[in-house]
């Protein structure tokens, strides 16, 4: 990845929030690395250099910054839209793949020898996959050991360290600080059992309502609700469940999480995160869109509208096939009415995550209260995902993954485009005879038949899942 060096000094010398995770100062007198926004006086342009990547960074023998914490930065904008190979990875690499299967599972999923894809991302990204889990990790560790009261070996392997000593030489290495010392000088806050407080930075600006007016709309008993403006819901991880609150601030989203296995803390993170587009540059989709005079008035009313996405692809994909012609209202019915057949019962002051597709598929036909035809369509996606033929997480292959959707009887465009847009996060699908779309589309003067708004949708690339959602909103 070239960085220009220009143009980043620039961005730190006016510590620009917007570069925040999308390249990382080190100063090589003091050998510490830092966001571009470190508040920290600026360095001579002689003892700078800049990374891509943390990983980078440290890889080079920098240590992390204490003031401005530039491991707590949004993620780069870049890999929620890139469709190669090192967007994928870094996709999987968040979820935590290389702490639970290796190297060796991420270059399988990829499809590559771990040689070339080490060559890869380093050529690309100053790191390989180890130092890139490696980065992900110590973070992880330092949240534990700040927020938590767990013991310090218990940290080492729940953060995916194979042993205390690595857990110590590399938080030493990478924070200038043992781990007990990071935990005394923590602040001291009330902390309730089994939970773990912290908060995800965005990029401003964040239109938070109408991500809540979206998930709220769409919640499901036992699964997830709204009350006021934190959102809460449960989550399935690979090591068991969790719930996770969310409440917006400024510059935050304050997060409760409650893990049965500590091991989890990355991949909910990076769900949370993926679920409410965190990592968008709103900035650059505001920029183009705003661009057009038919939605310029919105984009200035309601800067930083993002994308809803999802936490379980599976789960968005059953709920894109059931609500197949029929209304918000009317798909959440019938999805209460699976999830109770499924054994998802609400239990007050309790979330639990969407069945297993497993489960789904063993359902009797009493189960689902639709026509037959979406039911076969139901049973044969939730095969599908449980037999591994079909990957909707965010690490997949999205044109490949698409594919195979719409050889699925029953599923078309607008299901397949739905899915692609929350679940694998694609911030390029338009939904043309979405005909909330069409109704937007009418409201705010533009033609509104499938054909035309498809053609007009042609200049929003590459950001026209934003302009859809505006268009539902101006609906």
């Amino acid at each position: 990845m070239e960085l220009d060096f220009e143009r980043c000094y620039r961005a730190a010398d006016s510590r620009d929030q917007r570069f925040d995770g999308c390249f990382y100062t080190a100063v090589r007198t003091t050998t510490i690395y830092c966001r571009p926004s470190c508040p920290a006086v600026t360095p001579k342009r002689e003892n700078v250099e800049f990374y891509p990547t943390a990983a980078a960074a440290q890889r080079a023998g920098f240590r992390a910054c204490l003031r401005c914490r530039p491991d707590a930065a949004p993620g780069s904008p870049e890999w929620d839209t890139r469709l190669d190979t090192v967007g994928r990875a870094m996709r999987l690499i968040g979820d935590g793949i290389v702490d639970r299967e290796g190297v060796t599972g991420l270059a399988a999923r990829l499809g590559y020898t771990e040689r070339h894809l080490n060559r890869m991302l380093t050529a690309e990204l100053g790191a390989g996959p180890l130092a890139l889990a490696r980065a992900q990790r110590a973070q992880t560790a330092r949240i534990l050991v700040e927020t938590t009261d767990l013991g310090l070996a218990e940290i080492a392997f729940a953060a995916g360290f194979g042993s205390v000593r690595q857990f110590n030489d590399t938080m030493l290495e990478i924070y200038a600080r043992s781990p007990s010392r990071l935990r005394e000088t923590r602040r001291a806050v009330q902390r309730e059992a089994g939970t773990i407080n912290l908060r995800l930075a965005y990029r401003a600006p964040l239109h938070v309502g109408s991500l809540l007016e979206f998930l709220g709309a769409r919640t499901l008993p036992g699964v997830d609700e709204l009350d006021g403006d934190t959102y809460r819901r449960g989550l399935v991880l690979p090591h068991g469940f969790a719930s996770v609150a969310l409440r917006p601030a400024d510059r935050w989203i304050f997060a409760t999480l409650r893990l049965s296995d500590v091991r989890d803390l990355a991949p909910a993170v990076a769900r949370c995160r993926r679920l409410l587009d965190l990592d968008a540059d709103p900035d650059a989709v505001d920029g183009m869109l705003g661009s057009d005079p038919a939605l310029a008035a919105a984009v200035h009313a309601e800067p930083g509208v993002r994308v809803p996405r999802a936490v379980d692809g599976f789960e968005t994909a059953v709920r894109a096939v059931v609500g197949q012609q029929v209304s918000v209202a009317g798909a959440r019915t019938t999805l209460v009415r699976l999830l109770r057949a499924a054994g998802t019962e609400p239990v007050e002051g309790q979330l639990s995550g969407f069945p297993a597709a497993e489960v789904i598929a063993e359902l009797p036909d009493s189960a689902f209260g639709m026509p037959a035809a979406r039911r076969a369509t139901i049973r044969t996606l939730a095969a599908a995902v449980a037999d591994g033929k079909l990957d909707l997480e965010p690490g997949a292959d999205r044109a490949e993954a698409t594919a195979r959707l719409l050889e699925l009887p029953g599923i078309g465009p607008w299901t397949a485009g739905y899915v692609a847009m929350r679940a694998m996060g694609d911030p390029d699908t338009f939904l043309a005879t979405d005909l909330a779309a069409r109704r937007g589309a009418a409201a705010l003067g533009l033609p509104d038949s499938a054909k035309a708004l498809a053609g007009y949708a042609e200049r929003w690339r590459p950001w026209r899942s934003y302009a859809l959602i505006r268009l539902w909103r101006a609906a």
